[in-house]
């Protein structure tokens, strides 16, 4: 087998961290304002409404918030960060971090994330709180740092002090070939959290593919009795999940919906 065909899946689907993705398309078909991106609910309303309830809970807050999320999404932080003294953004891309950046210092040409503000505001029932919002999230992420998967240590040569909590979203989806390396990925994930810390997962249910520029990139497929799984194998115990199943029609993505779940290490 040559190197092209060990770096695609069976179908020959790209893949996320191998391949050329373009962040800032990926924002624009998923994450966007876009009077054509129809996926709203699925990947910014549910995820925002699920974040802000969990951090509202006041359980889950400590000194360490690490970040491992797909592409150069900013949105499930504003809820998050509030709550954690520094926050870590780990990213296998140079290029989501060259995005991220292009955000925090406010340069022209950077992602527009009013409507995700807009839309916390609107959950929050304080229109006057998005700029502050944005001030929190800008502030907060001034660790961007880039993290290699097969190494032992994915931030080598930083070594990393033990998270509170970690955030994925979405990244286990487009990095993991099969079920054995999601089972694998999120045991090196794991390894970034305290006894007790807290993980929160949102991933899409039952998912093949999505699309950039009319390339199809691969996605592992599982479902909620096998996340559950997963974690439970891990060390994990759930304390909330939340599934949310698709109303939107599109071939840009093939899922059946999208699930959050909180959880903690058991010491």
């Amino acid at each position: 087998m040559d190197s092209s065909a060990k770096e695609k899946d069976s179908t020959g689907h790209k893949i996320y961290h191998m391949h050329d993705c373009d962040s800032r398309q990926m924002l624009e078909n998923f994450f966007s304002s876009n009077q054509d991106m129809v996926f709203e609910e699925d990947f910014l309303k549910f995820p925002i409404q699920n974040f802000r309830k969990t951090f509202k809970s006041g359980h889950i807050k400590g000194d360490i918030l690490i970040d491992l999320s797909v592409g150069s999404i900013i949105h499930h932080l504003y809820s998050a960060c509030g709550f954690f003294n520094h926050t870590i953004v780990l990213k296998v891309k140079d290029r989501c971090i060259m995005e991220l950046k292009r955000w925090v210092d406010t340069r022209t040409g950077a992602f527009d994330w009013c409507h995700a503000a807009q839309l916390h505001a609107d959950i929050e029932g304080n229109s006057e709180e998005i700029q502050n919002k944005e001030g929190e999230v800008r502030s907060a992420m001034q660790h961007v740092i880039k993290f290699h998967l097969e190494k032992e240590n994915m931030t080598e040569p930083i070594d990393l002090p033990p998270a509170d909590c970690i955030i994925s979203a979405w990244l286990l989806d487009v990095i993991c070939k099969d079920k054995d390396e999601f089972i694998k990925y999120l045991k090196k994930f794991s390894k970034f959290l305290k006894p007790g810390g807290h993980l929160i997962f949102v991933g899409s249910l039952e998912a093949t593919y999505y699309t950039i520029h009319k390339e199809k990139f691969h996605i592992v497929t599982y479902d909620e009795e096998f996340v559950r799984g997963v974690l439970v194998g891990e060390g994990f115990k759930i304390d909330y999940c939340d599934v949310f199943r698709r109303k939107a029609e599109s071939d840009l993505i093939d899922h059946k919906g999208v699930i959050f779940i909180a959880a903690h290490k058991e010491k």
